[in-house]
């Protein structure tokens, strides 16, 4: 019955414990499912009703405890945590998967050429600022010139990266030539998820207590939150981008391969794919979404803010991002 269905559960919080990598790995296994992808306007719009409903105290007709979850991770899937906007469908984690199988495949198919590592390099570049824009932490708006130039700056650096690392490693091995996209991608990482959100660094990121209570910005805060996405964005892509080299390095010297090469790119792609699957949410599993550090170690403008409202409090929380 809709009335027995408790209003204090906890829909701010993900269902498993946050506090454990498997709750964590749990948590973004849903987030990141692609078929959260296919689902309609309508089903978004009814999963934030009824979420929103229940955060205000009203229970839907007939709802479960299960179709509760449901709705919050369909809701989590396709709205940003932080300003409640609904968010580009290709920047959404839930297209990590499709759309990195497909651009990662077609970078380690097409290495050899110059155009082709120009136009990949810039196809996965324009993808990842998107991403890294759509889920940006805090709810501060970036300008538009300021999303141009961070845009340009990180596109540039990545196709840059791995023009050079291409010309170094001409007279290399072949299997060592498959690697440069990944070297590149994670290059990139580095210039471009700064570049893409600098506003937090300037600015800072929204600060709370343990129950979500705003008490401020910091960009100490920033700093820890980017630092964890650039790793675990290097992660996700390292299995993805390590070991089908491997295997397409020895299966083209195969009979098979030499004899229908269109394979090469379908086979690269679905290799991928099924290293993306698994690496995704396990590397977005590495930081808790709600992040924390100790009120030491932000700013002293900030601590002393903090210290005036609250002199016991020891740690803060923060949303770093994806």
């Amino acid at each position: 019955m809709s009335e027995e269905l408790p209003l204090h559960i906890n829909i701010r919080e993900p269902r498993w414990d946050q506090s454990t990598f498997q709750g964590r790995a749990k948590h973004f296994f849903m987030v990141t499912d692609p078929r959260n992808l296919l689902l309609s306007g309508k089903m978004l719009e009814d999963a934030r009703r009824v979420v929103e409903n229940y955060r205000s105290g009203t229970v839907s007709p007939g709802l479960t405890e299960d179709q509760l979850w449901r709705a919050k991770y369909i809701y989590d899937s396709a709205f940003h945590p932080d300003t409640g906007e609904k968010m580009f469908l290709i920047g959404r984690m839930s297209a990590q998967v499709p759309m990195n199988m497909t651009i990662t495949g077609c970078m380690l198919t097409f290495y050899r050429t110059t155009p082709a590592v120009l136009f990949w390099q810039w196809v996965n570049q324009s993808f990842n600022a998107l991403v890294n824009y759509t889920n940006r932490s805090g709810d501060a708006p970036i300008a538009v010139g300021q999303l141009g130039t961070a845009y340009v700056s990180a596109t540039t650096g990545a196709v840059v990266t791995a023009l050079g690392l291409k010309s170094l490693t001409k007279h290399l091995p072949s299997i060592i030539g498959r690697y440069v996209p990944f070297a590149a991608v994670a290059a990139a990482n580095c210039i471009n998820i700064p570049l893409m959100r600098q506003r937090e660094l300037k600015f800072g990121i929204p600060i709370t207590d343990e129950d979500g209570n705003r008490l401020g910005e910091s960009r100490a805060a920033a700093q820890q939150a980017i630092a964890q996405v650039v790793v675990s964005r290097i992660g996700m892509a390292a299995p993805a981008m390590a070991i089908p080299p491997v295997i397409m390095n020895a299966l083209e010297k195969r009979a098979f391969l030499k004899r229908y090469p269109w394979l090469n790119a379908p086979l690269q792609v679905g290799l991928v794919g099924f290293c993306l699957v698994f690496a995704t949410p396990l590397c977005c599993a590495l930081f808790p979404q709600k992040s924390s550090m100790r009120v030491s170690r932000l700013e002293p403008e900030v601590q002393a803010l903090i210290r005036e409202k609250n002199p016991n409090m020891e740690i803060v929380y923060f949303n770093k991002g994806l």
